[in-house]
């Protein structure tokens, strides 16, 4: 079960990891996460940086060192992170690294309620997709082997764990397709007919009241 840390934006997360290179000012982290990429590997909001940035400092996590002014620029706070913001970036990254936490992709949501769509519908887009995802592989595939070139294995296993998201997909995908295609899908004459007929089968009405049953 994940913790509940006292600041628990990812951004905090990414600070902690840019500030264990060295000090810096807001700035300067924000130019390295960017340079970095990290808004691909985390999901966090830009426009709440300076406060995560505050609430780390008032609960100890980093430490404002120098502040210095260069011509007519604001000043600019230096920072640099304390034990206990290591201790905090050691123990959420276990965290993150050893346990599981459900999570919903957009793909789950529209999957759904697939049956909306006319079977034929659903499954010219799921070939779509398909299209899209395998483009985006072999993309994705020539980019890591040439990253590979020049970076160690260390800092491109997220780019291989999105490789192999996106290959799981792929290949449950052509398993749905071809489940579609051949009418090896359950309940397909079903659901066709919901949608050529505007009624729904006596099996599907059964099986709606018996889920609102159970609730």
């Amino acid at each position: 079960m994940a913790k509940r840390r006292k600041v628990g934006n990812l951004l905090a997360l990414a600070v902690l990891a840019a500030l264990v290179q060295r000090p810096m000012h807001p700035y300067e982290i924000a130019t390295a996460l960017r340079g970095w990429g990290k808004e691909q590997d985390m999901d966090f909001k830009w426009g709440s940086f300076y406060t995560v940035i505050r609430n780390m400092a008032k609960h100890g996590l980093i430490v404002a060192v120098e502040s210095a002014r260069e011509g007519r620029r604001p000043e600019r706070t230096v920072y640099r992170i304390t034990e206990a913001g290591r201790e905090e970036l050691v123990d959420w990254t276990r965290e993150l690294i050893s346990t599981p936490m459900h999570e919903r992709p957009r793909f789950r949501a529209g999957l759904s309620v697939i049956a909306a769509l006319h079977p034929d519908e659903a499954a010219g887009l799921l070939r779509r997709r398909l299209g899209l995802l395998e483009a985006g592989i072999a993309a994705d595939r020539a980019s890591l082997a040439e990253e590979a070139r020049a970076i160690p294995r260390l800092f491109l296993v997220e780019n291989e764990y999105d490789l192999a998201l996106k290959e799981a997909e792929a290949a449950w995908i052509r398993a749905l397709l071809a489940d579609l295609e051949s009418g090896a899908f359950p309940g397909l004459d079903a659901w066709r007919a919901v949608h050529e007929t505007g009624e729904m089968p006596a099996e599907l009405s059964a099986l709606a009241e018996r889920t609102r049953s159970d609730e």
